[in-house]
């Protein structure tokens, strides 16, 4: 079988690595996500090469051919080379010598089965020639990936005991590709949940991240739900958000919204501002995904454009689709792509009329700002009069 042409192939220098690494004598091959997704008609953003040669090696070959490349990671046999199209890197084949569920030692090989037994699912370990497009397939990943059936490579428990991981990314590959569970990995994932407890919190929350954007991330993630697999690190998750999650995605498909890592995350949390700042702060979002978590768990108070002009529209959007009482698409859709308007207003011009600096100027640019946005943001002419009628009665009040 060759591995359909598809426009990554076409990549400037492109094939000049691939001839640099002796891909004429099978020396090297594409591996990984580029081959499955191209095999599937998707999109490829990042292309991954394998190699029989040493790291150092690598580097002398690149070198000889004029490729600029990065040791990006030598101790575990990659590096990056950069060609005028993007980076692409290429990792020396390698088996496992040593594993502890998190971290693995290495040792190089030139066996291209070898290489493939240690990755963790059939449909990720298919090679194909850079140059001729012919396929490699040592674990029936080919059947696998057209029964959509997401399958570990080797006994399930004594992979994920390798990378403990590896029982989100089962998850996240079958929201992505899969059309049904494999049942023995599936009753590993479960049996092993507990293991999630010792990743970090960072790898967690990648992982879940990416699931919550994939195809079927709905199903998968009730099916996770009712097996308890994400109890030992997000017990906050329960039936209940699963069913937010299922009306957050129906609103986004019939609102033409993309589907949203963050707004997901929170359809599956309580309506609990604590609750949310924990599970950020577990997962260790950044700051910016902290802040917006706790705001999308909150109902939904004022008109679509307020809440734009208050939060923002992204978190404006966020409690709408979220908010039980909303998920209007007219609602919605008279934000997307609204300018969000500045208060045509200083401070200074209310000195001009005579209110003091101080505290006072700030109350009085808050009732403006308030009156303007209950009034639909009218025109600078409009908050004009409305700073005359409130500094007038500033003024009045202060001399009464």
């Amino acid at each position: 079988m060759i591995l359909p042409p598809a426009s990554w192939r076409d990549r400037a220098g492109l094939d000049s690595l691939a001839r640099a690494l002796g891909a004429e004598r099978g020396e090297a091959r594409f591996v990984g996500g580029a081959v499955r997704d191209t095999l599937l008609g998707l999109a490829v953003a990042d292309v991954d090469m394998a190699t029989v040669h040493r790291p150092d090696a690598m580097l002398a070959l690149l070198e000889q051919a004029g490729i600029r490349s990065v040791p990006t990671g030598l101790q575990h046999g990659t590096i990056t080379a950069i060609l005028e199209s993007g980076p692409v890197e290429v990792t020396t084949l390698r088996h496992d010598l040593d594993t502890d569920g998190r971290h693995a030692t290495v040792a190089f090989t030139d066996d291209w089965q070898a290489d493939a037994a240690r990755r963790d699912f059939t449909m990720n370990a298919l090679y194909a020639d850079p140059l001729t497009g012919e396929l490699f397939d040592y674990f029936g990943g080919l059947a696998d990936l057209e029964a959509g059936r997401v399958r570990f490579i080797g006994d399930p428990l004594q992979r994920i005991a390798e990378d403990h991981l590896r029982i989100l990314r089962f998850f996240r590959f079958l929201a992505r590709f899969g059309d049904s569970p494999d049942p023995a990995g599936l009753a590993a994932c479960v049996a092993r949940s507990n293991d999630l407890m010792a990743l970090s919190r960072e790898r967690i929350a990648d992982e879940l991240l990416k699931l919550l954007v994939a195809r079927s991330a709905v199903p998968v993630v009730a099916l996770m739900v009712e097996q308890s697999v994400l109890t030992p690190v997000l017990p906050e998750i329960t039936g209940e958000g699963v069913a937010r999650l299922r009306e957050c995605a129906r609103i986004e498909e019939e609102c033409a919204i993309a589907p949203d890592s963050v707004r997901r995350l929170a359809a599956l949390l309580p309506r609990d501002s604590k609750a949310a700042e924990a599970v950020a702060a577990r997962l260790k979002l950044s700051n910016a995904q902290r802040k917006r978590l706790g705001l999308a768990v909150q109902h939904a108070h004022g008109g679509a454009r307020e809440l734009a002009y208050r939060l923002g529209t992204e978190s404006a959007i966020d409690r709408l689709i979220l908010d039980p009482r909303r998920g209007d698409c007219s609602e919605i859709r008279a934000i997307v792509d609204w300018q969000i308007p500045v208060l045509p207003l200083k401070g200074g011009a209310l000195v001009q009329r005579g209110i003091a600096k101080g505290p006072d100027v700030a109350r009085l640019l808050r009732e403006i700002e308030d009156q303007w946005i209950a009034e639909g943001f009218p025109d600078a002419a409009r908050v004009e009069q409305l700073a005359d009628e409130k500094t007038d009665q500033a003024l009045r009040s202060t001399r009464n």
